[in-house]
């Protein structure tokens, strides 16, 4: 499998000397939840969300595939998988949530924030994982969207990461669908479950945001959904149609 796609390429950004005359309020993400039309993020919570997550994940409408590029994970039984969850929410660097769409009510994926850098308006969207009932669905990009609406909006950040394995297609795509655009990979960057790894990084910045916040907003109205639940327009189509990057003028 090739490592980086024929249209992704590296170029420098004219802006990377300009000087920074409003830094960003130099906000941390709060462990609170956020709210949108059709999906919840709640704070994660072990003793809440260890059940109904691990049913999501590992049970009979599960999805094994789910831990192939984790880092963690699968674990035997709840008992287990609640402990990690219990890690997950005592973290003082990383800010885990459960995601809970409307339709369904009950928890089935979790993202989080990492590697939270508030004095230069730097984060990442990571730990991503979600549920077969979840996965392509209307909810889970709204979820996402809400966490890049938290930090780019309401906390001034500057630069929105993704990080992943270089060879997981799926994170890669979807990094590409919600706006992110490719920087480069990091070879031998680690070495997880005994193999190595090598990381895609792809990033939002603050003068792209505006933009790929409108084309996910116009996405996410309802006009744009038949009967059914399908969308009628393609997030990817209307990514690869929004403005060239500035990064290579």
């Amino acid at each position: 499998m090739p490592i980086a796609s024929s249209n992704e390429q590296i170029f420098p950004r004219p802006l990377s000397q300009a000087p920074v005359l409003d830094p960003p309020p130099a906000l941390v993400p709060q462990r609170a939840p956020l709210y949108g039309t059709g999906v919840s993020l709640e704070p994660m919570q072990a003793q809440l969300h260890a059940e109904e997550l691990y049913l999501a994940s590992h049970g009979d409408n599960g999805d094994a595939r789910i831990w192939d590029y984790m880092t963690y994970g699968p674990w035997p039984d709840v008992k287990s998988y609640a402990q990690k969850l219990r890690e997950q929410s005592a973290s003082l660097d990383t800010v885990f949530f459960a995601i809970r769409p409307k339709e369904t009510g009950t928890v089935c994926g979790q993202a989080s924030f990492l590697d939270i850098n508030a004095q230069n308006g730097v984060t990442e969207i990571g730990h991503i994982w979600f549920g077969p009932q979840l996965r392509r669905t209307r909810a889970a990009t709204e979820a996402l969207f809400l966490m890049l609406c938290h930090v780019m909006d309401d906390l001034g950040y500057r630069r929105m990461q993704w990080r992943c394995n270089a060879h997981n297609e799926n994170s890669r795509n979807a990094a590409r669908r919600l706006g992110f655009r490719f920087e480069g990979i990091f070879y031998n960057n680690l070495i997880f479950k005994g193999r190595n790894r090598d990381t895609a990084w792809y990033s939002i910045l603050d003068d792209e945001w505006p933009e790929v916040r409108e084309k996910i907003a116009t996405w996410l109205q309802p006009t744009n959904f038949d009967g059914s639940g399908q969308p009628k327009a393609s997030l990817s189509t209307m990514m690869a149609q929004r403005t060239p990057s500035q990064r290579g003028q």
